[in-house]
């Protein structure tokens, strides 16, 4: 079977299942756009037979704070796509983390190619305008977000069948009537990619981290995860006599935010680009205690990656974050932390923090505990073999085109 799996964010587990894919002996395609900044998986490195990388937006420089701007630069890339589609004419396509206007078209064009397809949604994007317009980031987003939902709606009644990352977005589809061609698959993150590397190493000597506590965030960064609450946990921690540094890894909206508040309050702050991704486990390992923000709008319908690859990397972590969020749930099963994403939780994070940072065994525990958690709940195997029933179901296939799947 050949299989176009198009992750626009290019993800790591993504890339990951596209591998996986191909050794059971299917031809398949991972498109990723490169438009995109944000933390990329492998999109590359070793070869495995039946398997290519393709990508959209090489001549386009996303304008995120633009958003008329925006909303025509990912039609553009819905329409580059769309072309990809039509050239490889895929016997089942799986598209995910796609901006919806980017979305409508390539539903458009899958139905114009039939082409079926998957949608692998990862956000319901209507409620994150919904919490932009909450919060006063933009009094347009109230009246986006119900266009948007249309859309959003729209193409997931045309697609063949929705694989969705946690129960609450059942919820969604049901109103939308979509709800009886949704299968639940939890997000996972590659356990053989990102491992638990010793605290003092390279990239860490590299920066000027070893020896210093430090409290890192590394991943996506938006606006509407209130990044100023980063700082203002490390300046706690300092009220409580326990000074950090504060190691941001990121690249977008939130960095002047964050440089411009950082110098405000006289946190110590380290502010840095995405890191290539095979540096990733040494980066994590340099976290004394790794943070991961969601905001309250987004608890439903949102579950951040990056915890994931944070418990793959076996260190203590701090969410602050809605309670019922499933990235939550595993972040309290490690023995972690969890508090909501407001002013009012911070000084019994910070607490929780200083206490951690002034246990080495605990944190060693925690730590073990993470990794643990991970090989235990992202197995790969059975992720995969539920993929590949879906792919096949909807392309009518039941043999790949090469002769060495797993059946």
């Amino acid at each position: 079977m050949k299989i176009l799996l198009h992750d626009y964010s290019g993800h790591p587990f993504q890339a990951q299942l596209s591998r996986e894919l191909a050794r059971r002996g299917h031809d398949v395609v991972h498109s990723t756009c490169v438009a995109y900044v944000s933390g990329k998986g492998d999109l590359g490195g070793d070869a495995v037979d039946g398997l290519r990388f393709a990508t959209i937006g090489e001549r386009t420089v996303l304008r995120k704070d633009a958003y008329v701007h925006r909303l025509f630069q990912e039609i553009r890339l819905g329409a580059e796509l769309a072309r990809q589609l039509r050239r490889e004419r895929p016997d089942a396509a799986m598209l995910g983390n796609l901006p919806v206007p980017a979305l409508a078209v390539a539903a458009l064009a899958a139905r114009a190619l039939r082409v079926p397809w998957v949608l692998w949604h990862q956000d319901v994007t209507a409620v994150a305008l919904r919490s932009f317009a909450a919060a006063g980031v933009s009094k347009l987003m109230g009246v986006a977000a119900g266009v948007v939902e249309r859309a959003e709606r729209w193409a997931a009644r045309r697609a063949a069948a929705i694989v969705v990352i946690a129960d609450s977005f059942v919820r969604v589809h049901r109103d939308w009537g979509t709800a009886g061609k949704v299968t639940v698959i939890p997000n996972w993150a590659p356990l053989d990619e990102i491992h638990p590397v010793p605290r003092d190493n390279a990239w860490s000597a590299g920066h000027g981290l070893t020896g210093v506590r430090t409290v890192l965030y590394s991943g996506t960064l938006g606006l509407k995860h209130h990044p100023v609450l980063l700082v203002r946990l490390a300046e706690r921690l300092r009220a409580q006599g326990a000074p950090v540094r504060l190691v941001v890894v990121n690249d977008g909206p939130a960095v002047p935010v964050l440089r411009e508040a950082a110098a405000a309050r006289g946190v110590d702050l380290t502010l840095l680009p995405f890191q290539p991704y095979g540096r990733l486990p040494e980066v994590l390992a340099s976290g004394d205690v790794l943070v991961v923000l969601l905001a309250a709008g987004a608890g439903e319908f949102s579950v951040p990656s990056k915890t994931l690859s944070y418990l793959c990397a076996g260190r203590p972590v701090l969410g602050l974050m809605p309670a019922g969020n499933l990235a939550a749930h595993l972040l309290r099963q490690a023995g972690s932390a969890v508090f909501p994403p407001e002013e009012a939780s911070l000084d019994a994070a910070a607490r929780w923090v200083r206490e951690v940072l002034a246990d080495p065994g605990r944190a060693e525990a925690l730590g073990k505990e993470s990794r643990a958690l991970a090989e235990r709940e992202f197995a790969l195997g059975d992720c995969a073999s539920r993929f590949e029933r879906i792919l096949r179901a909807v392309s009518g296939s039941r043999t790949p085109q090469r002769g060495n799947a797993v059946q």
